[in-house]
């Protein structure tokens, strides 16, 4: 998943004062459903199984890449063996997809050292094996590169200086207790707003002007070592939360792309992400004048859109009864990284919501509403999927123009948080739904439920849905080692989930999905938004 622009929020107390329905209102809350739903999830779970699938068997699941074909075809076969109906794809237009075959490093100058590494997605290959001088680099503006010109043939290139390794510090593993939330329930301070994509300038980038450069010289490979800052929205934080702003070193690699997957995408340079602690020793000795070697090996592949587009959402339902053509959505992104297997980053929450649907259709729920689960493509490219299939049913955010099955969709339910347990939902501005949420939280308070957080979040596919005016909420979970070692690292594996959380999160998400598909009238929602035009792709 790209990362949650912000956690912290405004918070409302379960137990809090009255919130005027609106038009929405509560039929009586079913606490035998509720309890069958809680006794199917704790007695026969099958999330842990769904979730080593998608990791140690079909991981990563790049966007494009065949590997993620095979996870959706075990996956719709799956779903229909829960029982779900209309299982089905949905493909849409997403470019070249990338997938690794060989990658090697090692210094091999002034002493041999294996590097911990991994090259960035979209990456071009070098050369085969490639032995190579290795060169620091300092490059802050365009006038710059006329330093470097002529110099710069057959070397690996280090961009960055040496980076400070500090002692880790402060809760690596975080699990809210009423603490951090009461510091968390503190009104965040206003930050400006970012310039939208279409205002941006046409100019290019001194990225773009550097890789040109680097082509244009015959670089052989760039080595970075990442960045130490975790992304924290919302402005200073108090210091039980100082956790948000650490990331783990010690052979943990955060790894982002070196390339697009646009097809007419230029050229560049090989690259990949290695340790700091690797990094800065090639950096010290060449600060200390010796010669340093590595030698490198890159091999990549591309898959280009040939007899299909790349890019697909996987859909399922269960069907409604006298409210059937309306609509109850789970959902969470399918696809992942691609430096480890996905498992916090997302198959945890798929596994969360395809678990969700089993215990209701193995409790044989008989829901007003269709429930419907989707899982979607390309989220880590900028919510490509979700937005995709929010165009093609309901709403075009580019005009606000409103298809008829847009009042269909009672309200759309996002899991992509990592693997921590549920504390409660975000209501995403959203005041209203918090009357009709505060029951349900207090069924599940056994379950550590107990928060409704007002403010809005970005960064994940609720947004699709909350920016065309579709009730769209993300839930609010512990998030463990999500910022300081899994999230788009290369640890984020199957044993980083945790089992009893990962129950725990299926059973809340069924509870919230059956509640909605039984209620009386539609959830609350907000006005419709003023048209958000971007750029094409």
């Amino acid at each position: 998943m790209r990362l949650m622009a912000c956690l912290i929020g405004v918070l409302v107390s379960a137990g809090g004062g009255a919130v005027p329905l609106g038009h929405a209102q509560q039929a009586d809350l079913d606490l035998d459903m509720v309890s069958a739903i809680k006794a199917e999830g704790l007695s026969r779970s099958e999330a842990m199984d769904i979730v080593g699938w998608l990791t140690d068997v079909y991981g990563p699941r790049l966007t494009g890449t065949p590997t993620t074909e095979d996870a959706k075809t075990w996956t719709m076969a799956k779903l229909r063996e829960f029982g779900l109906s209309n299982v089905h794809e949905e493909r849409f237009e997403f470019g070249r997809g990338w997938s690794l075959e060989r990658f090697h490093v090692h210094m091999i100058k002034p002493q041999v050292m294996p590097i911990i590494g991994y090259p960035k997605s979209w990456t071009t290959s070098t050369n085969g094996m490639v032995i190579a001088d290795v060169v620091r680099v300092n490059i802050e503006s365009p006038r710059d590169l006329e330093r470097y010109r002529g110099t710069l043939q057959g070397k690996v290139v280090l961009p960055q200086p040496v980076r400070t390794v500090d002692m880790l510090k402060g809760d690596v593993v975080l699990r809210m207790d009423q603490m951090i939330l009461d510091e968390a329930g503190r009104e965040p301070p206003k930050r400006a707003s970012r310039p939208d994509r279409a205002m941006r300038s046409k100019e290019p980038s001194l990225d773009e002007l550097v890789n040109r450069f680097y082509v244009d010289e015959g670089v052989v490979a760039v080595l970075d070592r990442g960045s130490n800052a975790a992304i924290v929205a919302g402005g200073p934080i108090g210091s039980h939360l100082d956790w948000l702003t650490q990331r783990t070193d010690g052979g943990t690699v955060f790894v982002g792309s070196g390339g697009s997957w646009n097809d007419n995408a230029e050229s560049r340079v090989p690259a990949a992400t290695i340790a700091v602690e690797h990094y800065n020793r090639l950096v010290r000795n060449l600060e200390r004048g010796l010669r340093v070697e590595v030698e490198i090996r890159i091999q990549t592949r591309f898959h280009d859109e040939d007899d299909q587009p790349n890019a697909f959402n996987i859909i399922g339902d269960i069907v409604g009864t006298d409210l059937a053509h309306e609509v109850v959505i789970l959902g969470a992104h399918f696809d992942s990284t691609h430096a480890a297997t996905g498992a916090t980053d997302n198959a945890s929450g798929t596994a969360a919501m395809m678990e969700a649907m089993r215990i209701l259709r193995a409790i044989e729920v008989r829901p007003r509403r269709t429930i419907r689960l989707g899982l979607w493509g390309a989220e880590e490219q900028g919510l490509l999927g979700s937005r995709e299939y929010v165009a093609q049913h309901y709403a075009d955010r580019n005009t606000m123009t409103l298809k008829p099955t847009h009042a269909n969709v009672a309200a759309y339910y996002n899991m992509d948080n990592g693997a921590g347990r549920i504390r409660g939902i975000w209501l995403q501005e959203n005041t209203a739904a918090a009357a009709v949420f505060r029951p349900w939280v207090k069924a599940l308070a056994d379950f550590g439920v107990s928060t409704l957080g007002s403010r809005s979040l970005r960064g994940t596919d609720h947004v699709s849905f909350d920016e065309v005016g579709i009730p769209g909420f993300q839930f609010i979970q512990d998030r463990l080692e999500y910022n300081s070692r899994t999230h788009h690292s290369n640890m984020d594996f199957f044993d980083r989930v945790q089992e009893e959380d990962l129950v725990q999160m299926s059973i809340v998400a069924a509870v919230f999905a059956y509640n909605t598909a039984m209620l009386d009238q539609r959830m609350p929602r907000k006005a419709i938004p003023n048209p958000t035009p971007r750029p094409s792709r």
